[in-house]
């Protein structure tokens, strides 16, 4: 490799981290001022026209900020955590396409490397909990690592339903398979799945109980400060917005929409119209933290464990039919959504007979599944 070739990489690697940065600004700025609309208040709106400059003043802010490090921390672990959490979210990016010729670096097994590379993010969890010194951090890194492996599994399992249906794991591929029909008219329980699970492997509202400070004092973070801090909030930002992307692309038909067939207007086009599907995708998240409230940890666990996880092995086996026995497109569709259907309808069945119990066997219903 030539000096300019390791040039030309080094300022693609920049361009890139500097993109995301200013998406991740952008996003704090929305998610802001839609909840502030949602709670009726105005949001942010001293700090420039609008308060556009919002974000950036607290970035500045973040990065002048002292950076203190536990005088009784491991000081290797504390230190390297931020960047085991921090890579993986940018190194995710690299196989996700903008548009059908616009990517870094295409390839053949894209969900699969995508999917890899996020599950190395709850090492650096762990480590930041561990390294810290404090058995609040530790016990909430416990409980992060726990949610993060068990999210991942309905989500692998729910974009195996796509995979599937599409015969390739390569993101272009599975885009231009959506040229008649989007595969959420096809597969609506796994979007169903990707979003509450990607929701929950972010750590976002209302699955947000390892970090949040009304539980156990802030979760693995709380001895970070600064620019550490910020390398942890700027990778969920990251990963949020990955999560959206992901979903435009696997389920809403990604950049597909009326285009020109050539030229430089193409990728233009395409881009835009990926663009309004991943903010209305950004749009519903933000509008989730403002209207559900947070679940309590074996809330968390069952939904995961009891619910998700058996819908989402159930869509594989009725898609592994759909496909052997080459059925009409229609009665995948009505299968999913006679799935979601009945797993919503055996959950306030569950729901309703709780009700009728006595307090005293409720409460020890209850106190059995904190500690089974």
């Amino acid at each position: 490799m030539s000096w300019t070739d390791l040039g030309w990489i080094v300022l693609s690697v920049a361009i890139f981290i500097g993109f995301i940065t200013v998406v991740v600004l952008a996003l704090t700025y929305a998610e802001r001022k839609l909840i502030a609309r949602v709670q009726q208040r105005i949001g942010p709106m001293r700090t420039g026209p609008f308060g556009l400059l919002q974000p950036v003043a607290d970035a500045i802010k973040l990065l002048a900020k002292e950076d203190l490090t536990p005088g009784r921390s491991d000081k290797a672990t504390f230190w390297i955590a931020p960047v085991v959490v921090f890579v993986p979210a940018f190194v995710a990016w690299v196989t996700i396409p903008f548009t059908r010729d616009i990517a870094i670096r295409n390839l053949e097994f894209g969900i699969l490397f995508i999917m890899a590379v996020s599950g190395v993010s709850v090492a650096g969890v762990l480590m930041a909990g561990f390294g810290s010194f404090n058995k609040y951090a530790a016990l909430g890194g416990l409980r992060a690592a726990a949610q993060l492996m068990s999210y991942e599994l309905p989500l692998v399992v729910g974009v195996l339903g796509v995979v599937m249906i599409a015969g390739s794991m390569d993101l272009r591929v599975i885009v231009a398979e959506q040229d008649a029909v989007w595969y959420i008219a096809l597969q609506p329980v796994a979007f169903l799945l990707f979003i509450i699970a990607g929701l929950a492997e972010v750590m976002r509202p209302p699955f947000d109980i390892p970090v949040a400070e009304s539980e156990v004092a802030g979760g693995p973070f709380i001895e970070y400060s600064g620019m550490h801090w910020s390398m942890f909030s700027l990778a969920e930002y990251a990963n949020t917005f990955a999560v959206a992307v992901l979903a435009a692309l696997l389920f809403l038909g990604g950049w597909r929409g009326p285009a020109p067939e050539s030229g430089w207007a193409q990728d233009m086009v395409q881009a835009l119209w990926l663009l309004v599907k991943v903010s209305g995708m950004l749009a519903a998240m933000f509008w989730l933290r403002t209207t559900i409230p947070r679940l309590r940890i074996d809330q968390l666990m069952a939904v995961a464990w009891k619910g998700l996880l058996p819908v989402a092995f159930l869509n594989v086996l009725l898609t592994a039919f759909y496909l052997y026995y080459g059925w009409p497109a229609w009665t995948i569709t009505a299968m999913s959504c006679g799935v979601m259907g009945g797993a919503v309808a055996l959950y306030y069945r569950r729901r309703s007979a709780r009700r009728g119990m006595p307090e005293t066997a409720r409460v020890r219903v209850e106190r059995g599944r904190v500690v089974g």
